[in-house]
């Protein structure tokens, strides 16, 4: 997680090189902010688990033969994603032409000077999402285009609430409350009350800012500094050390990440789930690989206090300062941008659309009931700490989180930790 000091080196760079090897967007190449050249390019993407980016790219080979993508799919897990774009950058390979940046990333990738700035007159952006587009741009400039948002949801089993009498909880304790009457029924043998993302990557970090914001607290201030040593933050990190301690959170949990998560509600196994609007396709399928297909709802996460904060999610495109062909890179960014493949992506794989207008068209509202609440999400969404450095103050989040989770540490050293390793890092 660290852009200049690597605790991963070699690991990191077999796996890049083995990429930039069969790189087909040209070999090794020159930094260069101008953007010209056509011909064949490359895309690197997380893992595609929908199928929606493959079928993108293929709608574009087919009426660009000539400037044809090649989809190079990175791991899922998202720290394993910025270790193989940061190395691809680092070694100033040509091998990634437009990377799909987590929107957090922005800053470091621009700081740096691995991808190019974007001509902002080239695009149309007032059907954007205001808080997508907060994330495009570094020292008012423009360095990405915002192709997914996303923000966090509570799915939840309707069928078993409406069994207590139960609404969507606004809280973790009447999430708890809930819980407690739930698992009394014969339907809830064997289940566990509640799971996010625990596990020790960028989930983890997500979740974190999510109790900490839920509990009034933040993480850093309007200004970058660290402010996590807080009554609020010690609040909203105790009542995920209790959750394990009290078993409202599985102790699988502890291993979860999206997917992990995903199979353990769809397959019936919780009764509520945080997670991101991928999972409603996967979770609502009736071809039999759901269990909970038309017996679950989605609402707003629950705070630890009030109103619960989602953290900020999303993916931007941006070029790479490293590549060739990069005017076939901007107009293959603004076609996988646009209101059609957004459209298409939500309906194949409920990917979060950035322009607005979906979120409001009458047909995909009946479709996709979760949309009103998923807007309201990504509109009332936090940002994780918008750092140059973000690699390292992850790194440092997940590192003293994780140690609390486990029941090594106490929440208020944790903290304690967490604020001196944030201070010491932002002043660099």
């Amino acid at each position: 997680m660290k852009p200049l000091r690597w605790r991963f080196a070699s690991v990191v760079a077999v796996a890049a090189f083995a990429v930039a090897g069969c790189g087909g967007g040209g070999g090794d190449s020159s930094a260069s902010s101008e953007i010209s050249g056509r011909g064949p390019i490359t895309f690197a993407t997380g893992k595609d688990v929908t199928g929606a980016v493959t079928q993108a790219v293929e709608t574009w080979n087919d009426s660009h033969p000539e400037q044809r993508v090649r989809l190079i799919e990175l791991p899922a897990d998202g720290d394993q994603q910025r270790q193989q774009m940061v190395q691809n950058a680092q070694t100033e390979s040509g091998a990634f032409t437009v990377l799909d940046l987590d929107n957090v990333w922005n800053a470091e990738f621009a700081a740096n000077r691995w991808v190019v700035e974007l001509p902002k007159q080239e695009f149309d952006f007032s059907p954007f999402l205001e808080s997508a587009m907060k994330t495009a741009e570094y020292r008012g400039k423009l360095f990405s285009v915002p192709a997914y948002s996303d923000g966090g949801l509570l799915y939840y089993r309707k069928d078993l609430l409406s069994e207590v009498g139960a609404e969507p909880p606004t809280t973790r304790e009447e999430m708890r409350e809930i819980c407690a009457e739930v698992l009394k029924l014969p339907a809830a043998e064997g289940m566990s009350c509640y799971a996010g993302q625990h596990a020790k990557y960028e989930g983890l970090t997500v979740n974190f800012a999510e109790a900490v914001h839920g509990a009034g607290g933040r993480i850093v201030d309007a200004q970058g500094q660290p402010t996590v040593d807080s009554p609020e933050a010690l609040r909203g990190l105790e009542t995920m050390v209790e959750g394990f301690r009290s078993g409202t959170i599985p102790r699988a949990a502890i291993a979860y990440k999206e997917q992990p998560n995903k199979r353990a509600f769809i397959g019936g196994e919780l009764v509520f789930s945080r997670n991101w609007p991928f999972m409603w396709s996967q979770a609502d399928a009736d071809d039999g690989s759901s269990k909970v297909a038309g017996d679950f709802g989605v609402a707003p996460l629950p705070g630890i206090t009030g109103k619960g904060v989602s953290s900020l999610g999303g993916h931007n495109l941006a070029i790479s300062s490293f590549a060739e062909n990069k005017a076939t890179a901007l107009e293959f960014i603004k076609f996988y941008t646009s209101e059609e493949q957004q459209r298409q992506r939500l309906v194949k794989g409920s990917l979060a659309p950035t322009r607005s207008a979906l979120y409001d068209d009458p047909e995909l509202r009946e479709e996709y009931p979760y949309l009103d609440t998923l807007k309201k999400s990504i509109k009332g969404a936090e940002p994780r700490p918008r750092v140059v450095n973000y690699g390292d103050v992850t790194l440092a989040v997940q590192d003293e989180v994780y140690a609390a989770l486990k029941g090594n540490k106490q929440p208020r050293q944790a903290l304690s930790d967490l604020q001196r390793r944030l201070e010491e890092l932002i002043e660099r």
